[in-house]
C-alpha cells in the first residue's frame, strides 16, 4: 500500500467512526512525532492505535480491514492469571470487503456490530490438529443464545448484535448492506503471533512511503 492511500483511508475511517457517535481517545489524533516520544512507549509496546491491513495482497477494497486498538493487556499477564487480561478494538469492514479465514490460539473475542450494514461471518470448527473441520457443526453463543451452524455456515449480525468466538473457531467476515462499524472485546490481543490464517498471507501491509504519514500505524512502531 502507498502511504497516501493509507492517509486517505485513515481520514475516511475516522469520519465514519465519528458519524456513529463513537469517541476515540486523545492519542488517536497524535501525529507521528508525538507518538514516537518516550512517554508513548507503553502505547507502542501494547500495539495501541491505528491499524490498516490489506493482508499483503495489495487489494484493500476487496481484502482488508480498518482497526483501531483502544486498550490491550500483555500476553505475559495471561500466564499469571491476573492483571489486564483484556483488549478492545473498533474496526470498519467495508461492504463486501473480506477479512480472510483465520482463528486464534489464545484469544477469545466478542465481535459486535456497532452500526451501519450487516456483518456476516463464515464459521468453521477446528479438527483435533487445529485445521478447518469442513464436516462438523460449529456452535457459537450470540447475545445469550447458542447458535448451531453447519460447517461454513453464515451468521448474520444486525446492528447491536454480537457473537462470541472462542479460540479455535475459524472465521472470516464481511459487511453487507453498507459499511459496518465493528467492536471487538477480547482477551489480550497479540497480532504478531496469534493470527492463524487459512491461506499463506500476512497480517500487516507493506507500505511505500510516497508521502509523510498523517498518523503512525501499529506496524510502523
Amino acid at each position: 500500500m502507498e502511504r497516501s492511500e493509507v492517509n486517505e483511508i485513515l481520514a475516511e475511517g475516522a469520519a465514519f467512526i465519528a458519524s456513529h457517535g463513537f469517541k476515540l481517545p486523545p492519542f488517536a489524533f497524535w501525529g507521528p512525532e508525538r507518538m514516537r516520544q518516550e512517554d508513548a512507549a507503553d502505547l507502542r509496546s501494547r500495539g495501541l492505535g491505528w491499524d490498516i491491513t490489506d493482508y499483503g495482497a495489495g487489494r484493500f477494497d476487496d481484502l482488508g480491514l480498518f482497526l483501531f486498538t483502544l486498550r490491550n493487556g500483555k500476553v505475559a499477564d495471561l500466564a499469571l492469571g491476573r492483571g489486564m487480561l483484556y483488549a478492545e478494538k473498533i474496526m470498519i469492514s467495508r461492504e463486501r470487503q473480506i477479512s480472510p479465514m483465520h482463528r486464534h490460539n489464545l484469544k477469545a473475542e466478542d465481535i459486535i456490530n456497532r452500526g451501519g450494514g450487516d456483518l456476516v461471518l463464515k464459521l468453521y470448527a477446528s479438527n483435533p490438529d487445529g485445521y478447518i473441520d469442513k464436516q462438523s457443526l460449529v456452535q457459537v453463543p450470540s447475545d445469550g443464545l447458542m447458535h448451531t451452524l453447519p460447517a461454513g455456515g453464515h451468521l448474520r449480525l444486525k446492528p447491536g448484535e454480537s457473537v462470541t468466538l472462542m479460540p479455535g473457531v475459524w472465521h472470516a467476515f464481511w459487511a453487507e448492506k453498507g459499511d459496518c462499524l465493528i467492536g471487538e472485546v477480547s482477551t489480550v490481543n497479540d497480532d504478531k503471533s496469534d493470527n492463524i490464517f487459512e491461506a499463506p498471507i500476512g497480517r500487516f501491509p507493506a507500505i511505500e512511503n510516497d508521502v509523510e504519514p498523517t498518523h503512525l500505524l501499529v506496524c510502523d512502531y
